[in-house]
């Protein structure tokens, strides 16, 4: 007896909390716990920039001309700082220069997916919970907006409001809310046909409240991932728009202005002008993918790939 008992205590562990569950699961690959340790030391970095950055690029007085283009572990003309990672054609400290842009980037590609994320989470809600007309007409908007490339809307809507941080947003909002919207819509119309929403409207709860406190947390997951993998499509989006002209001033560089400025400069031997920003975009956008597929995997086993 006292044998079974223990073998019995020994089968059945203590269950985990939701919480916990999901952190075993998502740890259980090496490859995304790498991508998120990467990720969230470039946020870090992001942050901290003001304070760890060798130099304010934005800083006219702590340039100077004599420093322009200097290669790798080279010291200032003055000789008070070291350019770990070379300057560029402005005199800028290429590392300094590279956490302000990481900064840029990662608060345009989270600001724009978050308010795409709003936009298209409501209208796919009401869409697919409402119906008739108005789901319709939000349909046949999503399926104009998607059937154009999103960087041409993008660049045509750039060159119609002009270049800034605010600008690239609404740019890269009106290119994404579409994927948000159609499937919150699918997900809606798939739980609106079930008995608790049907009992829900039958006890007299208004519209508003069975879309907030019934149908938004059940289309939730997937969405969270669309939105992962969106934030890496938004900074590589901006990158390519700032690399062509049409993203952010030269006041404020992010990571695709930085490679750009630079480019012209790789015939000449001056790699690390683009060079260096270019490896930290590629980290950026690698480890916010493999935290994205993990996190797809997680929420929805059956996607699983084997």
């Amino acid at each position: 007896m006292q044998a079974t008992q223990t073998n019995s205590m020994k089968i059945n562990p203590a269950e985990k909390t939701p919480w916990q569950s999901f952190i075993a699961d998502f740890f259980a690959s090496k490859i995304a716990g790498v991508g998120l340790i990467v990720l969230l030391l470039l946020l870090a970095i992001a942050l901290l920039a003001p304070l760890i950055a060798p130099q304010n690029p934005y800083d006219m007085t702590s340039l100077d001309v004599l420093d322009s283009r200097m290669a790798p572990g080279s010291v200032s003309s003055d000789g008070k700082l070291k350019f770990v990672m070379g300057t560029d054609e402005q005199g800028r400290d290429m590392l300094s220069a590279i956490f302000y842009g990481l900064r840029i980037s990662l608060m345009v590609g989270v600001s724009s997916t978050v308010i795409a994320l709003i936009i298209g989470l409501s209208l796919g809600l009401i869409a697919g919970y409402v119906g008739g007309r108005i789901e319709s007409l939000i349909m046949r908007i999503a399926d104009i907006q998607l059937s154009f490339p999103a960087i041409l809307i993008a660049m045509i809507l750039l060159a119609l409001l002009g270049q800034g941080v605010g600008k690239i947003i609404v740019a890269l909002v009106a290119v994404q809310w579409a994927h948000y919207a159609r499937t919150a819509r699918s997900a809606a119309l798939v739980e609106r046909r079930k008995e608790y929403i049907e009992a829900a409207i039958g006890l007299g709860l208004s519209p508003r409240r069975i879309m907030l406190r019934h149908l938004l947390p059940n289309c939730l997951p997937p969405l969270i991932v669309i939105a992962a993998l969106q934030i890496a499509s938004a900074i590589s989006l901006e990158a390519t728009l700032s690399f062509l002209g049409l993203g952010l001033p030269i006041t404020e560089p992010s990571l695709g202005l930085l490679i750009a400025n630079g480019f012209q400069y790789l015939l000449s031997g001056k790699y690390w002008i683009s060079f260096f920003p270019g490896i930290a975009l590629l980290l950026t956008v690698v480890s916010i993918n493999l935290v994205a597929d993990q996190l797809r995997d997680v929420l929805n086993p059956r996607l699983q790939t084997t």
